[in-house]
Parts: structure tokens; C-alpha cells; sequence
């Protein structure tokens, strides 16, 4: 199953929606997403704007970009490992 990438504009116009009155199952499947995804939006991001939102979503970007790279790292230093132990 695809996963959908939402920008910050989208997230917050689909809590404002919400906090208008609209039923939470029914932006879910106007939007295509799943009722826990709404409500881990609500939770995390309820009260802020669009550039609160940018700001907050910035650091957990570098975090996941900084994990892919160690693991990529962690695979190259084991299989390093693992010739040279055959080699010698």
C-alpha cells in the first residue's frame, strides 16, 4: 500500500475543517486517510499554523534522513567486516 505524503498546508486545512464542525470519518474519506492518521494530526498538531507546523516537521526530516544514513554506514561496515575476515 502506497503511503501518502501530506504537505503542512494540507494537514492544518484538513484540523481546520474539523474544527469547524466537519465529522472526522467523513475527512477522512474525503481526504483518503485513515481515521488514525486524523486523529495523530489532532493530537500532534491541533493548535498550530502552517509554519509552526514546517518548523516542527524540519528536525524529524534530518532525524530520518541522518537514520537512513547510519544504517546505510552500519551495512557497509558489516559487510567490510565480513570480508575482510575471509580474506585474513
Amino acid at each position: 500500500m502506497k503511503v501518502r505524503q501530506y504537505t503542512e498546508e494540507q494537514i492544518v486545512a484538513v484540523l481546520r475543517e474539523g474544527q469547524t464542525g466537519a465529522k472526522a470519518s467523513d475527512l477522512c474519506r474525503k481526504y483518503g486517510m485513515s481515521d488514525a492518521t486524523y486523529h495523530h494530526w489532532k493530537a500532534k498538531y491541533s493548535d498550530m499554523t502552517v509554519s509552526n507546523v514546517k518548523r516542527l516537521k524540519a528536525p524529524e526530516e534530518e532525524n530520518r534522513r541522518l537514520k537512513q544514513i547510519v544504517g546505510k554506514q552500519a551495512l557497509d561496515r558489516r559487510g567490510l567486516k565480513e570480508l575482510l575476515s575471509r580474506n585474513f
